[in-house]
């Protein structure tokens, strides 16, 4: 499973890197105002940090037209600038002319299994369903990306399962259970994975016994 780090911030992309864990950037219009600079200031800093693996940067027209318009200046940043498209009927519908000409696309905003049918249908890269904020609402987030992952294994689609709204490592967990393509999440909750009290336990018992052994 890749692991994306979800985020605008330089610092914390270069903190994934440093980790060995990064295998690719998703940002939104939220993330990058979180940063307090300029979009392009933004797209420059983490497409110079990035080179080669996916960064997927979002359009925000929600007309057909303008999404196709954003999506190919977007694309021209960089070869591996991955277009997101939320997932409404001009969305897939711009998904479709997108994909058509070669570009990738990150089909984001995705809340039910039948979107994700669509978006692949269209011909997306990715597919981001936003479990944290099903969860949220009462409904069992990850329990849609089972179902996607049947669909697609059903039909053979390309399309990667990219699971987002991630909201701690249980997440982590089940979407590697579930057989998902990728993981988007912050920075915190990937350093998380990296810690459990017993492996601290353990170590700090170690290093006393040593301090027995005769040297």
């Amino acid at each position: 499973m890749k692991f994306f780090l979800d985020t605008a911030k330089i610092e914390e992309i270069r903190r994934a890197k440093e980790l060995g864990m990064l295998d690719g950037v998703t940002t939104n219009p939220s993330h990058v105002a979180a940063t307090g600079k300029g979009f392009r200031q933004v797209v420059d800093e983490i497409l110079a940090e990035v080179r080669e693996e996916p960064v997927s940067l979002e359009v925000v027209a929600t007309d057909t037209e303008g999404m196709v318009r954003e999506g190919r200046e977007l694309a021209k940043l960089a070869p591996n600038v991955v277009v997101k498209v939320p997932t409404t009927v001009e969305g897939v519908k711009a998904m479709k002319v997108l994909s058509q000409e070669g570009i990738k696309v990150n089909a984001t905003l995705v809340f039910s299994s039948l979107q994700a049918l669509l978006v692949a249908k269209a011909g997306a890269a990715y597919v981001s369903p936003f479990v944290g904020r099903l969860d949220g609402i009462g409904h069992d987030g990850m329990g849609i990306v089972e179902e996607i992952r049947q669909i697609y294994d059903n039909y053979d689609f390309a399309t990667e399962i990219l699971v987002a709204a991630v909201r701690h490592p249980q997440h982590v967990l089940q979407a590697a259970l579930v057989g998902a393509d990728v993981i988007t999440f912050r920075l915190e909750t990937l350093e998380q994975l990296f810690h459990h009290p017993m492996t601290d336990v353990g170590l700090e018992r170690f290093l006393k016994d040593w301090e027995k052994v005769p040297q």
